[in-house]
C-alpha cells in the first residue's frame, strides 16, 4: 500500500481503518474508524483534505481528490469520483458516478451508476439521483443500500485477517 505524504503532510490513519496494498493515500487524507480503501483506489489529497468518516468505504478504482468528505458509513462505488465534494451519512455514490465541486449527496441519498452530479448541486437525503446531468426521480426508503458501510466493515475484517494468516504462513480456511 502507498501511504505518502504530501508537501509535509502525512495521511491520519486510524488503527482500525483498512487500506488495500494496492490502493494510494496521499497527503491531508484522515480514514477515521473502520473506514475502508479498496484495490487501485486513489485518494490524493494534494490540494484540499480528504475524510473518510467512520465506517465510510470506497470502492476498486474510485478517485477522491480536493476536499472530498464521504460521510459515516457511506459508500463510493467501484471507478466513481469525488471530487471537492461531500457526501452524508449512508450515502451512496454509484458505479462510475461523477459528484463534482461544491455538491452534496444527502444522507442516505442515492446517485446512480454513471450518474453525473454537477458543480453545487444537493442530493436531497433519501432520494434516488440518475442521468447526466442527475436528476432526483423518487424518493427512497429504508434501502438496504443504506447498510452497504457496514457490510464493508465487516468485508475489512475478513481480508485483514486473510492478510495477517498469510503473513504468518498459514492458508485461510475454507
Amino acid at each position: 500500500m502507498a501511504i505518502r505524504s504530501f508537501d509535509g503532510t502525512e495521511p491520519t490513519v486510524h488503527e482500525d481503518a483498512y487500506v488495500h496494498p494496492a490502493a494510494e493515500v496521499i497527503g491531508d487524507v484522515t480514514l477515521e474508524a473502520d473506514a475502508s480503501v479498496w484495490p487501485n483506489t486513489t485518494l490524493r489529497g494534494d490540494h484540499g483534505g480528504i475524510v473518510l468518516r467512520e465506517g465510510a468505504n470506497v470502492q476498486d478504482n474510485a478517485v477522491l481528490h480536493e476536499g472530498a468528505e464521504i460521510g459515516p458509513y457511506a459508500t463510493v462505488g467501484h471507478s466513481a469520483i469525488v471530487h471537492n465534494a461531500a457526501t452524508e451519512a449512508r450515502s451512496l455514490v454509484g458505479m462510475q458516478a461523477v459528484v463534482l465541486d461544491d455538491s452534496t449527496v444527502g444522507t442516505e441519498a442515492m446517485v446512480g451508476a454513471c450518474a453525473l452530479v454537477t458543480e453545487g448541486t444537493t442530493i436531497p437525503a433519501n432520494t434516488l439521483a440518475v442521468g447526466q446531468p442527475a436528476e432526483v426521480k423518487r424518493e427512497v426508503e429504508e434501502s438496504p443500500w443504506a447498510y452497504a458501510g457496514d457490510a464493508y466493515t465487516r468485508y475489512a475484517d475478513e481480508h485483514r485477517e486473510t492478510s495477517e494468516l498469510l503473513a504468518r504462513g498459514h492458508p485461510p480456511e475454507g
